[in-house]
């Protein structure tokens, strides 16, 4: 795990990207998923982790990267550059 400086809103060190899909955490606008006790993460991007759990817990890859694509293109970043955040094709 290749983690680069940064620090999330809470001080904690963060990783360069989420650990799920790939998505650089200094671009969350939430500052990465939520722990259980109400804490950022910082492992997991607020798309893939809610609340201490996977909010599609049932979710193949290619499903969560189409999941995760979509929700990129809600917060207005076109589709090719959403796809670049993927590990591989969905």
């Amino acid at each position: 795990l290749r983690r680069r400086g940064g620090k999330s809103a809470t001080g904690m060190e963060m990783a360069g990207n989420c650990q799920s899909r790939g998505m650089p955490l200094s671009k969350d606008k939430n500052g990465g998923g939520g722990n259980a006790d109400g804490s950022r993460s910082n492992l997991y991007c607020s798309l893939c982790y809610e609340n201490g759990a996977f909010p599609q817990p049932g979710f193949t890859v290619a499903e969560m990267q189409r999941h995760c694509i979509e929700q990129l293109q809600k917060r207005g970043l076109p589709r090719f550059l959403a796809r670049t955040f993927q590990t591989s094709d969905a």
